[in-house]
């Protein structure tokens, strides 16, 4: 009788999956061969592997969550967890997308890469590699969740904060569910109570588009955002407000647009604590006439793929966008 846990590794490429070229690193290993390289993981588990896409992240795409979904909903009855190799750009992205794409899973969705190849000596590869799958096979284990550096991470609240380092990931607003060390797994956060099966959605809506205000923004630019895009993301400074050489343009634009059914989110480029625009006049105003939807204290990278998803689910039904928005998902958000 085989006891052992079968995980399913996903492929999508990365810098784990990359190789030196003479215009520098491009992913060229397939699936099989980064399993080649950690050969000790099956003799503990059952894994097997399936190639989605082979790209570096800075090109991943919402259709490329749809394959990744589409490939865990084909095998999800078959194996225990499941595994995500990713590179580390938009990593953040990813595992946030992957948490309103399949939702209430029992069984463990891990998203992991590396800093380094998987084919050098010197790399994080092979241990996040290792740390995922163990994850991935706890029976403890469930949801989305971003598994690097031997940290844990729910996949909504993943950021990438450093660029070369080895712990390039942080949780955002919430502690890591659990640490891996030496195959141990030390979990900080009970799992949740799931009501209803598994639910995946394997299609978004991707008609969103983020301003990031600076000191002297142009009001001009939310003419076109609003006319090109269905959702606008606003990271505004500090809570969150709209700057007065834009506010008059921003209430003509909103005044057309919102009856039209597009969205306009306020969010902040402050990484930590979240935004309340309710602190200061220059948010306060504008949230209550127009009974804003707000981020607080969301990352960029879980509002703007929850939107994708609400935007599918919902179309431009404000309201129930709005409702949806606040629904806390994979400890999204806890603030509001």
């Amino acid at each position: 009788m085989n006891d052992k846990r079968k995980v399913l590794l996903v492929c999508t490429g990365g810098t784990i999956a990359s190789k030196q070229t003479g215009n520098g690193l491009a992913p060229e290993i397939g699936a099989e061969e980064i399993l080649a390289y950690v050969p000790s993981l099956r003799d503990r588990y059952e894994i097997d592997a399936v190639q989605v896409c082979n790209v570096d992240s800075t090109n991943m795409t919402p259709e490329h969550w749809g394959r990744m979904a589409d490939a865990i909903q084909t095998h999800y009855e078959a194996y225990d967890g499941f595994v995500v190799c990713h590179g580390t750009d938009t990593m953040a992205y990813t595992s946030a997308a992957l948490s309103y794409m399949i939702q209430r899973s029992v069984k463990p969705i891990v998203i992991t890469g590396a800093q380094r190849p998987i084919n050098l000596e010197n790399t994080d590869a092979r241990t996040n590699l290792t740390d995922s799958i163990c994850y991935a096979a706890d029976e403890r284990s469930q949801g989305v969740s971003l598994v690097f550096g031997g940290n844990v991470i729910a996949g909504t609240r993943a950021k990438k904060v450093r660029a070369y380092s080895y712990n390039a990931f942080n949780s955002v607003n919430f502690p890591n569910l659990a640490v891996i060390r030496d195959g141990k797994i030390l979990r900080y956060i009970p799992p949740e109570s799931f009501e209803g099966p598994v639910e995946f959605t394997p299609r978004i809506r991707d008609s969103i588009v983020v301003l990031k205000l600076i000191p002297g923004s142009k009001p001009e630019l939310l003419e076109y955002l609003f006319r090109n895009y269905d959702c606008l993301v606003i990271e505004s400074f500090g809570v969150g407000g709209i700057p007065e050489r834009m506010i008059d343009e921003f209430y003509r634009q909103m005044e057309k647009w919102i009856s039209r059914g597009k969205l306009a989110v306020m969010a902040t480029q402050v990484v930590n604590e979240g935004s309340n625009m309710e602190v200061y006049e220059v948010g306060h105003r504008v949230k209550k006439d127009f009974n804003l939807i707000e981020a607080y204290d969301m990352t960029l990278e879980a509002t703007v793929t929850k939107l994708m998803y609400l935007m599918q689910r919902h179309g431009k039904d404000y309201e129930a966008v709005r409702r949806g928005f606040y629904k806390t998902i994979n400890y999204d958000i806890l603030y509001r």
